[in-house]
């Protein structure tokens, strides 16, 4: 951080940007709930092989949004980024099929795919603005 930074309203005291502790917090959230929704999967609804997958990808964003923030560089950083960012879309699909197989209602699902799509907004706002679009 240069000392620019600290005069910069986007980012907090300790160098990070307001919407990388944003993701950073967000994604700890999905992360607790995709746990909690496993075990209720495996205990209640004896689901294992999809809520394996979820739980997999929906934990994988934060640690790849907190493995970035210790990025060695802008070009690490994004990479970081846009893993989670492909964890977060796979995330997506794996509610979506869990409510379109009959597992989960769309009640169940609601706020699971809204908390999910929040973060792939946000991530993809953070990988446009750190680099190149590459697609």
């Amino acid at each position: 951080m240069n000392d620019n930074d600290q005069d910069n309203p986007q980012y907090l005291g300790d160098g990070e940007k307001k919407e990388e502790n944003a993701v950073k917090e967000k994604s700890f959230a999905f992360a607790v709930r995709c746990v909690k929704l496993y075990v209720y999967l495996k205990e209640q609804k004896r689901e294992y092989d999809m809520s394996r997958q979820l739980l997999r990808c929906g934990t994988s964003i934060g640690a790849n949004v907190r493995e970035g923030l210790y990025a060695q560089s802008r070009a690490d950083f994004l990479a970081k980024m846009s893993i989670a960012k492909k964890e977060a879309a796979e995330s997506e699909y794996w509610l979506e099929l869990l409510e379109a197989g009959g597992i989960l209602t769309v009640e169940e699902t609601q706020s699971m795919l809204k908390h999910c799509r929040e973060l792939v907004k946000l991530l993809i706002t953070i990988c446009r603005s750190t680099g190149p679009r590459l697609f």
